[in-house]
Order: C-alpha cells, then structure tokens, then sequence
C-alpha cells in the first residue's frame, strides 16, 4: 500500500508531534475479546457490505483516501475532538447492539492515538458489541501485505 509505505514510521511521529498528538493513554479500554484479526475481519467483509457490521476508519483523511478498507465508513481521527464528535453523528441513531469494528492503521494499535478515544466514546454511547481491528504492526503489513483488499479515494 503507497500511502503507509510512503509515509513511514518517521513522518507519522513528526504529524503527530507537529499537531500535538500522541497515544496520551496507553492502557487499552478494551479486553482481548474485542479484538479481531485481520483474517477474521477479511473474512466478515460480506457482513460488512450488507450492513450487518458496522466497521469505522476512525483514522486521518489522508490514510483513508490512499487505502482503506472496503465499506468502512469515516469518521476521522479519534484523537481530536472534532473527530469524536463526527463518530458520534455517524453511530448515534444506530440500535447499541450490532457489531461495530474500527479501525486507524497509522500506526501499530499500541501506539495508535485514536483508537483508544473512539472507543472509549463508543462504549460511553452504549454499544455493546464493540470491536477494535487488531493492527500490532501496522495497516500495510497487517492488512494489504496479506492480500486483503483496500479502496482508495480518487
């Protein structure tokens, strides 16, 4: 995938420390349980098509418009405020109990500034069967390098 290729590691740690971002809570929200992997999120992408899950970019536009996962909607960086409360609007009429999965990929999910928050902010909202893609490496080794498939916006 060029855009994580082309990014790197060092240019992701120079956005997040020029904007002031970082994964400030490093302690995860979620059990071992809410996690998914990349296969078995790969192998629920016709659940994904017909809407009955619900899986969330809830990462920077830039990576989402090079390479995201097919039928992922956007919400925008958990990280910042004004991409909880797009998460928000997008899931708040949505029933509390379908299977929602997000996801960012900018990095490996230890280190990941906006997942943490768009979790928290989920299950604050009530959502009760709530899932995180589990990326230890990154998007572009976890996910495209194995042949998953990815969109990317024109």
């Amino acid at each position: 995938m060029p855009c994580l290729r082309g990014l790197g590691t060092a240019f992701l740690l120079t956005m997040f420390a020029a904007t002031g971002l970082k994964a400030a809570d490093s302690a995860n929200p979620w059990t071992r349980s809410d996690l998914v992997t990349a296969a078995q999120l790969n192998s629920q992408l016709p659940a994904v098509k017909a809407g009955k899950v619900i899986l969330i970019h809830v990462g920077f536009r830039v990576l989402y418009n090079q390479g995201h996962i097919p039928g992922s909607q956007y919400a925008g960086p958990g990280v910042k405020p004004e991409g909880l409360v797009a998460l928000r609007k997008l899931v708040e009429k949505l029933p509390r109990s379908p299977e929602i999965v997000i996801y960012c990929g900018c990095c490996p999910s230890e280190e990941c500034p906006n997942i943490r928050p768009a979790f928290r902010a989920l299950r604050q909202m009530g959502f009760s069967n709530l899932k995180v893609l589990d990326i230890p490496l990154g998007l572009e080794t976890d996910w495209a390098a194995k042949g998953y498939p990815l969109t990317r916006e024109e």
